[in-house]
């Protein structure tokens, strides 16, 4: 499909549509919703006009007040801005449904690399014999995350799918009723999430479109395939972190994570109770009624009561069973059916998704040190032993720890916790929980930390069926990640866990964290070359090395187009699969429906499966690599010097939205670690800080020090060097490209008052220069005349929602200077920052 034609669908599919079906907001059911819907366009155009003009969103609101709408006193001014917000974030709810109903449309014609492409390549390569191996032991890992930017509820993820289906059939009358439905349903929680409600919301998705979506991709991939006897189930496979992450989440606790393994297991007994219901339909035969009903009732006694579970072999058997008499006594009718079923077993057996432990290296170490004090070892601190000395310990020592020995709550339920993992791995399956990853890790303890708690906990060092994973978020972490590794594997004891754990070791990289530790540049430059190291070091020592992305939502925290970036990865970094995290609302946006989730698991699939098999290898010269670390070096020092600002700390606190994340009802988790009363960047969470400066629409994350890097070298007379660089490596262009979906995301309009601020206007100029340079930069080594020139769906997404919520972040800035200024009804301009928070980062889908 040509631009133009792709253009002209998505104004017929979603541009148009979106504005009649709009229109209908007019008679949604609130108080005065008529004068707000009627009122809303004209305050788009005052908002627009105005901060163009240089204006203050508190001049323009209050003059819109005046001469428009007529509100007078304060509290009547404040009840109209909170039904302007229900008003936008409801608009939003439309407009993703609208665009989601047009999704299959918009992408029949798509020049991304479909499964069926892949092998249609594969046929005319005459490379079946080598692809064969690969696709018999490679896949991707999608792993939801509990983070705190999923705002839509069951309630209302329920409403936008039958808003999507009433959109495709244009039932105007329906949708009319739908939406006014959506006008009485509350789109916020009313209290905060347990991690336990969390994970409900998540499992409401797992059981409502990946269970049916994993086994049509896999029946897909089968279909396409040159070999009948394909059987590579985890092609495909699920990780889940809501009740098992704990990093900085003490609402996460052993009887957390008991309970949410138990709720995956006993959804999935759901399923399979269903989808057996139905095939009774079918498989009407007298032979089959008996294996039938008793396979049956113990799924249903399964799904009810937690204790008694059933064992993946105590339903594959049978189902083999009832395929045999199938086939030889009533003539394989609905062997396709029950194949299809069969299938959904063995992909997602007894646990549906694989429930991570997560925790921070410096609670394992608390633990450790209470262990040690306890038995008499140390007097105070870890630091009191030699590395050696710690090392025997860890590995040497035979104690049973018990929890109830100890006072401190963390080093209980640490305790508690590791105890009852192979009872969950009994009932669910050893897939059902079999990682424990460690953040933050710098040294090699952050790993035997876990491995000596485990052989503490009752585990015996044989019989460890868990992978210990090190999360390398910092540069620290990354640049001590290759001497860690290595360190690991001359333990003898380590590698012989590592020889049950089928030779391989899976590696946590953490973009969000990185980023805000590094910068863009220097942060992604980091992980490609930390990832080719510890590919190295592991090829070396006989490891096969795993590598799990922990990327968010936006290119600040590793997201944008993630095809892209895993199809630009050289062929020196390890590719038996890819893993990362899906977090937030890009689990509904990217994998949110049937055919979201088929496109961009395919996307994942092919981007790993091709890189280094067709066409030419990506390699990054020596000349090239240089040239990255000048500008990532370069790039670097713009940033560090912003991070150190004396101001940049403050800036954050008393002009965004950062305090507000903490009291929205979104996420069980805290916004940031620990409690120090002077707050400090390291113990910022990466969501909040990236969501902030999103929210100011400066997001500065994705892109700071880029111009001021390029323009060094350009004033060096080298822009050619670079205009080189952006065309001949795919990884840097996919960074360059990526970052330009930051920019485009700005507008410092609705900031420019800060300009005469007092205490922050230096900074704020600081911020918008670099801004507008690093757009000037990357245009020019691009050759583009606007950003996103090659992305014309992408850019006309996030211009109108943009547009949408323009209103909402205007009252967003005035609640903002209203409480900078103490004026009265302070609580409830507070009220509505938070709210404001809700439709902003649903409008922007990966904003956090």
């Amino acid at each position: 499909m040509q631009r133009s034609e792709k253009l002209e669908e998505f104004k017929k599919s979603v541009t148009n549509r979106f504005n009649v079906y709009n229109s209908l907001f007019l008679n949604l059911p609130y108080r005065n919703i008529e004068n707000v819907g009627m009122l809303i366009p004209l305050l788009f155009e005052q908002c627009e006009k105005g901060l163009k003009s240089g204006k203050k969103p508190q001049e323009i609101l209050d003059a819109f007040f005046q001469n428009y709408a007529n509100v007078e006193s304060e509290k009547d001014r404040i009840d109209f801005m909170f039904r302007i917000v229900q008003y936008v974030e409801r608009q939003v709810v439309l407009y993703d449904s609208v665009e989601d109903a047009a999704f299959p449309k918009l992408h029949q014609h798509t020049t991304s690399l479909s499964i069926k492409d892949y092998f249609q390549l594969v046929n005319e390569n005459k490379s079946w014999d080598k692809i064969a191996k690969k696709l018999s032991t490679f896949s991707a890992r999608i792993v939801l995350t509990a983070h705190p930017t999923q705002f839509y509820t069951p309630a209302v993820l329920d409403i936008m799918e039958d808003l999507r289906s009433l959109i495709l059939e244009d039932r105007i009358n329906d949708i009319d009723l739908t939406l006014q439905q959506l006008g009485l349903t509350s789109l916020i929680n009313a209290q905060k999430p347990t991690p336990l409600d969390e994970a409900k919301n998540i499992i409401y998705i797992l059981r409502n479109v990946y269970y049916d979506a994993m086994g049509e991709l896999f029946a897909y991939i089968k279909n396409n395939i040159k070999d009948a006897d394909f059987d590579n189930y985890n092609i495909m496979k699920l990780g889940f972190w809501p009740g098992g992450d704990r990093d900085g989440n003490p609402f996460v606790t052993a009887e957390m994570t008991k309970a949410v393994a138990d709720e995956l297991r006993i959804t999935l007994m759901k399923c399979y109770y269903n989808d057996l219901k139905q095939l009774r339909k079918k498989l009407t035969f007298k032979r089959l009624r008996k294996p039938l009903n008793s396979l049956r009732d113990n799924l249903y006694i399964a799904m009810f009561d937690s204790q008694k579970p059933m064992d993946y072999e105590d339903i594959i058997e049978p189902l083999g069973n009832i395929r045999d008499i199938l086939i030889n006594d009533y003539h394989s009718l609905y062997v396709k059916e029950l194949d299809y079923f069969i299938d959904k077993v063995r992909i997602f057996k007894t646990h549906f998704a694989t429930l991570d432990i997560r925790q921070d290296h410096s609670k394992h170490k608390l633990v450790v040190e209470s262990v040690l004090k306890r038995k008499g070892i140390i007097k105070e601190e870890l630091g009191e032993l030699s590395d050696t000395q710690m090392t025997r310990i860890l590995l040497k020592e035979k104690w049973t720890l018990d929890p109830a020995d100890f006072e401190d709550a963390i080093v209980r339920d640490t305790i508690q916790n590791i105890s009852q993992l192979a009872d969950i791995q009994k009932k669910n399956g050893e897939e059902g929980c079999n990682r424990y990853i460690i953040s933050n890790s710098e040294d090699i303890f952050s790993v035997l930390f876990v491995y000596g708690l485990f052989r503490w906990c009752g585990w015996e060092a044989n019989k460890i069926s868990f992978d210990i994973v090190p999360l390398f978020e910092t540069m620290r972490g990354m640049e001590n990640s290759e001497a860690v590794m290595q360190s690991l594997f001359d333990l003898p004891e380590y590698r012989a866990h590592l020889g049950r754990r089928n030779e391989t070791h899976t590696m946590m990289l953490g973009f969000s964290d990185g980023t805000k530790d590094g910068g863009y540049l220097k942060a992604n430059w980091s992980i490609l070359k930390t990832k080719e190291t510890l590919s190295k070091v592991c090829k070396k020592n006989g490891i096969r090395a795993i590598f799990f992305d922990g990327r968010g939502g936006p290119p600040a925290r590793g997201g944008g187009k993630t095809h892209r970036f895993y199809a630009a990865q050289t062929k020196d970094v390890a590719n038996h699969e890819i893993q990362l995290t899906i977090q937030g609302q890009t689990i509904t946006s990217t994998y949110g429906n049937k055919e979201q989730f088929m496109h961009n698991s395919e996307q994942l699939l092919t981007a790993g499966l091709s890189n280094n098999l067709f066409g030419k290898e990506h390699i990054i010269s020596r000349a090239s690599r240089k040239l990255i670390e000048e500008l990532s070096e370069l790039s670097f020092a713009k940033y560090d010097a912003l991070k150190n600002h004396e101001m940049f700390i403050p800036y954050l606190e008393n002009r965004s939205t950062l305090k507000y994340y903490t009291k929205a009802n979104i996420g069980s988790r805290p916004g940031k670690r620990g409690n120090k009363k002077k707050l400090e960047l390291t113990d910022l969470r990466a969501i909040s800080f990236v969501g902030s400066w999103s929210q100011l629409k400066q997001n500065v994350p994705g892109y700071f020090g880029l111009g001021t890097a390029i323009k060094a070298l350009k004033d060096e007379g080298r822009i050619g060097e670079v205009k080189k660089l952006y065309k001949e490596v795919p990884f840097f262009k996919a960074l360059m490209l990526n970052s330009m979906m930051s920019l485009s995301k700005c507008y410092f309009e609705l900031t420019t008052y800060m300009k005469e601020d007092e205490a922050y206007s230096e900074f704020w100029n600081i911020l918008h220069e670099e801004y507008k340079l690093s757009k000037e930069m990357l245009l020019l080594i691009s050759g583009y005349s606007i950003l996103m020139q090659d992305e014309e769906l992408s850019r006309e997404s996030v211009k109108i929602r943009e547009n949408i919520v323009l209103p909402l972040l205007v009252i967003q800035q005035y609640a903002l200077q209203k409480i900078g200024q103490n004026a009265d009804h302070k609580d409830l301009y507070e009220k509505i920052v938070t709210r404001s928070l809700y439709g902003n980062i649903n409008a922007s889908r990966n904003s956090a």
